[in-house]
């Protein structure tokens, strides 16, 4: 039975959508499913059926104009997010959009001026915001725990494309967003941004290792893969601290996801080596001067009220937690489009920076 004050909730995309957002909106206390998009009908009316989603269609209009839908969640592949959450926007509906945000900082600009003029709220969905450990390496950082920061070191290996009989598809293409720098490197990004602040200067070198994938749609006929699968990326903040980036989603073994932070009074290292879930198993360790680095604990305060075994559930309540907070206080809270703008743009010029085989300033003027 449908209660009069909950947000009602249409899911577009069926990946993703259904592993993580299909689930997380049915969790919330506040939040109902009342519509499911596919652009396969009988796909859409079967999902709708059985999570018990009173309305399924293959129209997006139709979705986007139903008086039963407040907001609409978009976790399509990144070619096809600029078009729907228009069309989302334009319907007086709130949105939700996953990452990569768009195929340029254009495209995520102009939603943003549609969501303030329309007055909606346009959520990104970030989450490593919400995740304890990170929530706690804030904490540490606001407190000026490392000092003046002197070295910034990302990586973020991993091995879920490394195998080369992975089927081809619309990841395997730059033109539609595909490849691990809209993967990862848009988390990578946005975190930057929330944890240290705005980048001076960026350069990159973008490689794709695996250069042809078998089609499964075409007999396993081998098609070329135009996205990229490792990228190096050194950046510059405001503050001249330098950062490097080291992400590749083909490196067997890899270590996993590691944050270093080394400043003049300490040091924060927070890391995951599991390669199967990027969100369950970080821990924080921090060392003051020359001190051994140790394990900090997790205070309860941060913790996750309830784990689930995908890691990623979790976190995702959270950011489900941001948007009916967003909606109730009509105030687009972070991490918004405005966020998301700002991690498309460096986006853009890593690729830039590749092409260029050259340093780029980044000028930033706030959406």
């Amino acid at each position: 039975m449908a209660h009069e004050n909950k947000i009602k909730i249409a899911i577009i995309g069926t990946g993703f959508g259904k592993q993580i957002h299909l689930p997380a909106f049915q969790i919330h206390p506040r939040t109902e499913v009342t519509a499911i998009y596919h652009h396969d009908l009988n796909k859409a009316k079967s999902i709708a059926q059985e999570y018990n989603i009173p309305f399924a269609s293959d129209n997006l209009e139709d979705i986007c104009s139903s008086p039963n839908v407040d907001v609409v969640s978009i976790s399509t592949p990144p070619f096809l997010h600029y078009d729907m959450a228009k069309i989302a926007l334009e319907n007086d509906k709130h949105i939700l959009l996953e990452k990569p945000i768009n195929l340029n900082s254009n495209e995520t600009k102009k939603l943003w001026e549609l969501a303030q003029k329309k007055g909606k709220i346009a959520v990104t969905d970030f989450e490593f915001r919400f995740i304890p450990a990170w929530q706690l390496l804030k904490e540490y950082l606001d407190q000026d725990f490392v000092g003046k920061t002197r070295l910034i070191k990302i990586d973020w290996l991993v091995a879920s494309r490394a195998n080369p009989d992975r089927p081809w598809n619309w990841y395997s293409v730059k033109e539609k967003g595909g490849g691990v720098l809209g993967a990862i490197g848009s988390h990578v990004f946005d975190y930057i941004n929330w944890l240290f602040g705005e980048v001076n200067t960026i350069s990159a070198h973008l490689s794709c290792a695996i250069e042809q994938r078998p089609d499964p749609f075409s007999d396993n006929e081998l098609k070329p893969v135009t996205a990229d699968d490792t990228c190096l990326i050194t950046l510059e903040l405001k503050n001249y601290t330098p950062v490097q980036i080291n992400l590749s989603s083909v490196t067997y073994q890899g270590r996993g996801h590691w944050l270093e932070i080394y400043g003049e009074k300490g040091t924060l290292v927070l890391g995951s080596s599991n390669l199967k879930d990027y969100v369950h198993g970080f821990k924080l360790y921090t060392s003051k001067e020359d001190k051994p680095l140790t394990e900090v604990e997790i205070p309860k305060r941060l913790a996750f009220p309830q784990v689930y075994t995908d890691g990623r559930l979790a976190p995702f309540i959270r950011v489900v937690d941001r948007l009916v907070t967003s909606i109730n206080t009509n105030t687009n809270l972070e991490p918004s489009l405005k966020e998301g703008f700002y991690s498309q743009l460096l986006m853009d010029l890593t690729h830039q920076s590749d092409q260029q085989k050259q340093r780029l300033q980044v000028i930033y003027r706030s959406i």
